[in-house]
């Protein structure tokens, strides 16, 4: 019985699309985190629509990057 090799759940063509769409949407939501932050007093801010905010905009940056570095040979 011989081992499968380890292959990539998302196929490599994917690579470049899902950067650009991963990345346009972390940008976007740390846009409008730094936009709720600009415009909102200290007194109406909500920590849980920040902390949400940010741990989206995080996970969305974190993958487009790394769909980045793929796209470009950079295999991590």
């Amino acid at each position: 019985m011989a081992p499968k090799p380890i292959t990539s759940p998302v196929p490599d063509s994917w690579y470049p699309t899902l950067s650009v769409f991963t990345l346009a949407i972390g940008l976007v939501l740390a846009a409008s985190f730094f936009i709720y932050e600009a415009t909102s007093s200290r007194k109406s801010r909500s920590l849980v629509q920040e902390l949400t905010t940010g741990v989206v905009a995080s996970v969305f940056l974190g993958f487009g990057s790394l769909f980045l570095l793929l796209a470009c040979g950079v295999y991590v």
